[in-house]
């Protein structure tokens, strides 16, 4: 088996993804098992509405979620989202990708460790998620229980200035 390097995970931006795939990707219940705020159907209206909300982030905060591409297929969304003067990290892949989470993160940990604008990112996780070790190998610790727009969530927190 080759191994898998990170050059082989390339970022764009979700406008470059059909929304036929990201409907797929969200749909699909293995995603949304631990997702407790995904009540919704997706749709392409859906797809318009979350697009257009990641894209409003890039231009209010320049950064936000990329889609996540693994040798030039669309594995996923991810990046960092501002929440208040926070960097939250976000990672929803595509079933087939699970695997790729810690490879994946560890590229954009690396991408926030060399940005000044990103002093520590925070992780949500929900309380469905029972295999954190991820997490402590990137050195993230746990801060809190939050309450998130009416869901419990474990709340991670991993400085990225030493």
């Amino acid at each position: 088996m080759t191994p898998i390097s990170k050059q082989e995970i390339t970022l764009t931006r979700l406008t470059d993804i059909s929304p036929d795939t990201i409907i797929t990707h969200m749909s699909d219940p293995r995603v949304a098992e631990h997702m407790p705020l995904l009540t919704f159907e997706w749709d392409r209206k859906a797809v318009t509405k979350f697009v257009m909300a990641k894209e409003e982030c890039w231009n209010r905060d320049g950064l936000g979620h990329w889609a996540i591409l693994f040798s030039n297929n669309y594995v996923g969304w991810g990046g960092f989202q501002k929440e208040g003067d926070e960097w939250d990290y976000g990672l929803v892949l595509t079933p087939e990708a699970f695997g790729l989470g810690i490879r994946i993160s560890q590229k954009l940990i690396d991408f926030a460790i060399a940005d000044e604008r990103i002093p520590f990112v925070t992780f949500l996780l929900p309380r469905s998620r029972k295999n954190l070790g991820g997490l402590a190998r990137l050195g993230a610790k746990f801060v809190e229980e939050i309450d998130y727009s009416g869901a419990k969530f474990l709340k991670y927190r991993l400085d990225t200035k030493k």
